[in-house]
């Protein structure tokens, strides 16, 4: 088999390469698009998009190098300082209105209203959020917003299907429950003893950019761990009615491991640094502060674009690490994994032109796209494929959605109802709490009726025992009050 190509951060420096972001874009598109291609010519390719930035800029694989190497256009009002609103927003399609409360709502039109903003939607389960709302899919030209993706870089769910009947979930409780409490790290700042090798860890971006060196060692440590808020790990029932060619897998019911995690202190870091970035360098008013940007063609915008990327690298991996540990444990491998994130941005294809297009708590649901919309810790979580609707800018909503704040919650459910909830149910909590109870989340059935044309049903997802941080709830806040966990 051919060696992979291996470039290193010296070999582009060393054929004249400036210092920047430019290096690492560099490393990144040569290993995936010329992985095949000899050292010597790959550097010879990128001499010439050296050389002559110009002619490659519009190349579909070399333009994103080319243009970090074009010489930069002064800065003008438009694009730094201050920035106002446009009057009239761009439309954007809201999906179940008589779910979503006003704060949403409100929070989408501002959005709309930025000058970068190309079209947007907005899901059933949609939220007030920090920025855009929980819920809310905005595609923008050439523009990336940090809390447009939101604090938990590349949360994401990971559903594992073993052949193994389901009813030994019953049989065998407290084995399982074992698996769960060994395999797994829950709470807010919550670190391994020992860490897990993975090559996530070796991404170069760790050691080119500062943010990302002084992150390196927490992220090693936190690596397969979930950390709190709506986070889990659980067994269940996956139930499969008829084969999806997709998907497939024969009808039957099957014991199912799902999780629901993100890019821990990594991703949170990256977010709060390069907001505060664009909020100094683009100055909204009002509330709208909160959704400035970078276009991709900056810097920071670039910086900002690799360093989400690599968190969603990490959240992936520390699913896979749970999922291998749990695989090995059971003496199984599974026999289908689904997968799907959300707190993200992608460079997609809309009305015939590339946008940015952040889905902050929404599934990607473009045509065949697999993923899970999970309910709460009783009701089922369902795994979908999308149908590829324009209208829905190819999303899906992420879960059934809060309807009550972690304060409400606290305030308004008692630990009876919850304890009487699971029993109905036939669910065995490990830690969680009120602020996590059923009661605080919309009807997952109702969410999903609102979005029938967005994808189909093609599996359903019961859980049965639920891992959640067990520790008091922590109201991680910013300076107005707002809630951030789950961002």
């Amino acid at each position: 088999m051919a060696k992979k190509l291996s470039i290193r951060g010296k070999d582009i420096r060393g054929i004249g390469y400036p210092e920047g972001p430019v290096v690492s874009v560099a490393i990144n598109t040569m290993e995936k698009h010329f992985k095949h291609e000899t050292l010597a010519s790959a550097l010879h390719l990128l001499k010439q998009v050296l050389n002559d930035p110009a002619t490659f800029a519009e190349d579909e694989i070399l333009g994103n190098i080319a243009k970090l190497l074009r010489p930069k256009a002064t800065d003008t009002a438009e694009s730094i300082g201050e920035v106002s609103l446009n009057k009239e927003g761009v439309h954007f399609n809201v999906f179940g209105r008589e779910h979503i409360e006003e704060g949403a709502m409100h929070q989408m039109y501002q959005a709309a209203k930025l000058p970068i903003s190309v079209a947007g939607a907005l899901m059933p389960d949609a939220h007030h959020g920090y920025g855009l709302p929980i819920g809310g899919v905005l595609a923008t030209e050439n523009a990336i917003i940090p809390y447009g993706v939101g604090v938990d870089i590349g949360c994401r769910m990971c559903l594992s299907i073993f052949d193994i009947d389901p009813k030994d979930l019953v049989q065998r409780e407290a084995y399982f429950t074992r698996e769960l409490n060994e395999a797994t790290l829950f709470g807010g700042g919550k670190e391994f003893k020992t860490t897990t090798d993975h090559e996530v860890l070796d991404n170069e971006l760790f050691y080119r950019l500062p943010l990302l060196k002084g992150l390196h060692g927490r992220a090693a440590k936190q690596l397969g761990s979930s950390g709190s808020g709506n986070h889990f790990v659980e067994f269940g029932t996956v139930e499969i009615t008829e084969k999806d060619a997709v998907l497939g897998v024969e009808p039957g019911k099957y014991l199912g491991l799902l999780s629901h995690s993100g890019s821990r202190a990594l991703g949170a870091n990256i977010a709060q640094h390069y907001t505060k970035l664009a909020k100094a360098k683009r100055k909204l008013p009002g509330e709208a502060s909160n959704i400035a940007w970078f276009l991709l063609n900056e810097e920071e915008g670039w910086e900002y674009w690799l360093s989400m990327n690599l968190a969603g690298d990490y959240a992936s991996a520390c699913h896979h690490v749970i999922h291998a540990k749990i695989a090995k444990q059971l003496g199984r491998m599974p026999m289908k994994m689904v997968e799907n994130h959300h707190n993200f941005a992608w460079k997609e294809m809309h009305d015939g032109k590339e946008v940015i297009v952040h889905r902050k708590g929404a599934t990607p649901a473009g045509k065949d796209v697999l993923g899970i919309i999970p309910g709460s810790m009783t009701a089922p979580g369902f795994i979908v494929k999308g149908k590829g609707e324009t209208a829905s800018i190819n999303s899906a909503s992420h879960g059934a959605g809060r309807q009550m704040s972690r304060t409400q919650a606290l305030s308004n459910i008692t630990h009876n109802a919850l304890k009487n909830e699971l029993a109905k149910h036939g669910v065995t909590l490990l830690g969680g709490g009120l602020d996590e109870a059923p009661f605080a989340y919309k009807n997952i059935h109702d969410v999903m009726n609102a979005q029938q044309h967005l994808v189909d049903t093609v599996g359903l997802f019961y859980p049965k025992i639920v891992k959640m941080d067990g520790g008091t709830p922590k109201q991680w806040k910013n300076k107005k009050g707002e809630d951030l966990l789950g961002e």
